[in-house]
């Protein structure tokens, strides 16, 4: 879970830097990850990383509405597949596939 963790904070940090107002969702197949986020669950592991999430969470709040929505792996939703074969190549050591070659269920 530390990745899912680790993506939810460059999401949230992307949102700070970025600065807009709109709405932001944050989608994760990670129900723990986006509990720990919120701040529904207590961290047993990961407490410094889930402090610094829990920070950027917080100060996104005071600028926008900020939402996390649970997206089910492995199910064909575009945007997962394709986190999951980022994570998938950079595992292996391997430079993904662009995005315009790219196509949902490509390792």
């Amino acid at each position: 879970n530390t990745a899912e963790l680790t993506a939810i904070g460059h999401a949230l940090r992307w949102a700070l830097i970025d600065g807009k107002k709109d709405a932001l969702t944050i989608r994760s197949d990670s129900e723990y990850a986006s509990n720990l986020t919120i701040g529904i669950w207590k961290p047993k592991a990961n407490k410094e990383l889930v402090r610094r999430i829990r920070s950027f969470w917080k100060e996104c709040l005071l600028n926008r509405t900020v939402t996390v929505e649970h997206v089910r792996a492995h199910r064909g939703h575009r945007w997962n597949e394709r986190a999951d074969h980022l994570a998938f190549r950079a595992m292996e050591g391997r430079n993904p596939d662009p995005l315009q070659f790219w196509k949902p269920g490509n390792r």
